[in-house]
This record gives structure tokens, sequence and C-alpha cells, in this order.
């Protein structure tokens, strides 16, 4: 019998007492079992390998090396760390610093790496890793992901987001590890510090290795400036970095994606800055007694921070109550698209400004630097928007009823939640197992819920032989 005849041979024909047949056997199923999930529901591939990443991370978290007191980690704060690092988050139940030892920190780290790759790239690559190819259906979900232009720069882009992550998270820890070496810390201290700033904050995930935060370092420009350029790069996304590779600076060669998505978030960075400085300014109890440099640096500082960052200078439950408001609207927006950053996107937001400013002059169609946005790109951003408020609304009133806290800082954290921004008035440390659960699913919600509707959204139009007669409701 030659090689390929016996490769040939069915699962059914192989006999007993053959272990590495039986393997192949077995590692075929699995292939196969993935490669039709891929080809058939991609949403649902990345659905699963989020749930299953999250589920490892769970364990390895329970085990007594991860505590740092040797102890077996309660199952609820667990899951909640582990999707909180996953879903690259950033709330905490347990102090990352006091509670885990180094093990379960590097668990976290390795955790926010992972998720902040995103749903459908992890997706793709667990394809890719399996079945050694991913099908036409799986192709057009990692293409709409990261805005490919061609099927084939499928593969080659899902390396480039591999390797621009390790670049700009490699940079930013060479930024930050002579700086703690400066500030007295031994050199392991100092590497394994830059190298967890690096990676948490361009994940936009919010982690810190010390008890205290970046609260002692609220005048070190050094060490503030990269974790502000490590959070506003990560919240661009993947297909911008990419642009920007390519084209530079050049505005013309970029795509629409990338024009709105840079000029919304200067946007938004700009009118954060100036609106929560200007309504903590007369606020002792933040930044109140700061000269003017120092208030400004908090002011950019947080309203970086809200578009998904999650890391703090001053505690959220002093704020005053307009700013926890609007810290809900920014952080609800969130980021770009394909991004390590959370919320209904800085391009949603675009489309429905367009969309309605559109109406209001009379214009059939939306248009925007020479081109038109299409009705179905407009759905999607409808839909987007109501299912995040929908969650949003459902999750905040669940957690009225677990906890009876106040409404704004129930509404703060739920929001923080979803948006996977993860700062907190520390209402998570507070609730009960049943309230970690539902921040924790608002959390993968949030993170896989959103984009995963809107890829698949934008895949199912179908055309139609007929249209039934229009007629307008009222609305308004």
């Amino acid at each position: 019998m030659t090689q390929s005849q016996s490769r040939s041979k069915s699962p059914a024909s192989w006999q007993p007492g053959m272990p590495e047949r039986e393997g192949l056997w077995i590692f075929t199923r699995l292939r196969d079992f993935i490669d039709g999930i891929a080809n058939s529901s991609p949403a649902r591939l990345a659905l699963s390998a989020f749930g299953v990443v999250i589920l490892v991370f769970t364990a390895l978290l329970s085990l007594p090396l991860a505590s740092a007191t040797g102890q077996v980690t309660p199952l609820h704060q667990a899951f909640f760390t582990a999707a909180s690092a996953v879903c690259v988050t950033g709330l905490t139940v347990v102090s990352t610093a006091v509670h885990w030892s180094f093990f379960g920190q590097l668990v976290i780290l390795v955790g926010i790496f992972v998720g902040g790759l995103g749903t459908l790239t992890l997706a793709s690559l667990l394809a890719l890793m399996v079945s050694k190819r991913l099908g036409v259906r799986g192709k057009l979900i990692a293409q709409e992901a990261m805005n490919a232009g061609r099927l084939g720069e499928v593969g080659t882009l899902l390396r480039i987001v591999i390797v621009t992550s390790v670049v700009i998270e490699a940079a930013l820890a060479l930024a930050l590890i002579p700086r703690f070496l400066i500030l007295g810390e031994s050199f392991p201290q100092s590497l394994w510090h830059g190298i967890f700033y690096a990676i948490s904050s361009f994940n936009n995930a919010g982690f810190t290795p010390h008890s205290d935060g970046i609260v002692p370092y609220e005048t070190d420009l050094w060490i503030l400036v990269p974790l502000m350029l490590g959070v506003f790069l990560g919240s661009l996304g993947f297909p911008v970095v990419m642009v920007l590779h390519q084209n530079g600076l050049r505005w013309k060669k970029w795509n629409l994606h990338t024009k709105l998505t840079i000029q919304v978030s200067f946007i938004l960075l700009a009118a954060g800055t100036v609106l929560w400085g200007f309504l903590e300014w007369d606020n002792l109890r933040t930044i109140g007694d700061m000269d003017l440099g120092d208030k400004v640096t908090h002011a950019l500082f947080a309203s970086v921070m809200l578009r998904s960052g999650g890391f703090n200078l001053v505690d959220q439950n002093h704020m005053e109550s307009t700013t926890m408001l609007l810290s809900d609207a920014l952080m609800f927006a969130g980021g770009g698209s394909a991004s390590t950053a959370g919320g209904i996107k800085v391009t949603t937001i675009a489309v429905m400004f367009l969309a309605i400013a559109a109406e209001a002059r009379g214009d059939a169609d939306v248009k925007i630097y020479g081109r038109t946005i299409p009705e179905g790109t407009m759905r999607v951003a409808i839909s987007v928007i109501v299912a995040g408020a929908t969650l949003v609304s459902v999750s905040a009133l669940l957690l009225l009823h677990i906890s009876h806290a106040s409404l704004d800082r129930v509404l703060f954290e739920t929001i923080s939640a979803f948006a996977t921004v993860g700062l907190s008035t520390n209402l998570s440390a507070e609730l009960p197992p049943s309230g970690v659960y539902v921040l924790a699913l608002l959390m993968f919600a949030g993170r896989v819920g959103t984009v995963t509707l809107a890829a698949g959204l934008a895949l199912r139009q179908r055309s139609q032989l007929y249209h039934y007669p229009e007629e307008r409701p009222i609305i308004g």
C-alpha cells in the first residue's frame, strides 16, 4: 500500500492499537469541526473562541499558584478577572498587585495580549492554526474586520496585526523601563513594570501592577505620555495603523474609514479635555488645588483614558456628577473599529451624525470626502447603537436591584464594563457574586457583541426580486 493510499483510508478503517493514527483521527475531526464553523458561521467561531479563552484563563487563575497567598481564588473572582483581562477591560474585584502572584499577573498579561487581538482576528487565527486555511466566508469576516482590500491579503494582514502589536508594545516598554529604574526600582522590577504597562496601555486594558496604580506618577510626564500614546494608538484600530504605516500622513491616500476614525477621535479627545477640565477645574477633591500645567495634564489624561484606556489619576467617586455624566458619554462612544478599545466606535458616531446632517439638509445620499455611505452601513450603525444601549440598560437595571447603589455609580460601572474601559467607582469590588457575573457577561458582550453583530449584518445583505409598496409612518 502506498503512502497516498494510506492517507486516503477513512478513520473507520483504522485498527485499535494504533495510537498515532487514532490521535491523527481526533485532530482531523477537530480540524474539520472548526473549519466548518469558520466557513458557515465565523461569528459563532469568534464567540466560541473568546468564550473558550476566558474559561482557560479562569482555570489558570483559579490555581493556588496564581494567588500571592497560595490559596485557591474563588470562582467568581477568577472568572471576572479572566473576563476583564481577555476583554481588555481592566475592572477588578481584587487588587492585581496584592492578590495575584507573579504567575497570576503573567496570566493576566497574556490574557490582555490575546484579547487585544480582537474576536474576529482571534477566530481567524484559530481557523488558520487548526485547519491551515480560511474558507471564503471566513476570509470575508476577517476582511470586514481589518478593512482588507482583497481576500488574498487577509493572511498577510493577520501577521501584520501581531507584528504591529509586538513592535508598538516593545517601543512603549523601552520608553518606560528607564524611568522606573531612575525612580529606584530594581532592574527586574523595572523590566516587568515596563512590559506590563506597555501591553496594558496599547491594548486599552488599564491593569496596573502597582497597588496604588499610577496615582504616584500623576505629574510624571515620562510615564504619563507613553501611556497616553499607547492607549490612543491602540484605540485607533489595526486597519488605521496599517494605513498610516503604508501611506504616512498623506491625507489624500487615506481611505474613508481612516479619515473618519482619526478625525472623530481627535474631536472627542479635544472636546473631552476641555469639558473634563472645565467641570473639574475648581473641584478640590480632584484637581482644584493644582497649578495650571497639572490641571491640563489631568484633563488630557482623563480624556484619553475615558475612551477605553482605564488608567486613572483621580478617584472617580470624587468627580462632580456632571463629570460622571460626561464620562459615561465618552466611554459609550469608545474608540475605532477593530481596535483594542470598546464602545459603539467612533465611526458609528460619525455615520449617524452624517446621516442626521444629510436628513436636515434634505439630501438623498449621505456623502463625505467625495464618497457616498451605503444605506446598509447606516442600518448597521443603528443596530450597534440600539444593541449597546439595550445591553447597558438591562445590565444597569439588574445591578441596581442587586447592589442597591446609587444610579450614577451603577450607570458608570455598567458603561465602563460594556465599553471595556475599566474605570471604576469601586462598585465591582463591592458586588456579590451575582453582580460580578452580570458585569463579567456584560464585558464579554461588549467586547464581542456589537463588533460581531456589525460584521454579521454587513455580510447578510441579500437581493430581493420584489418590493412592497412604500408607506411612511409618522416619525417624531
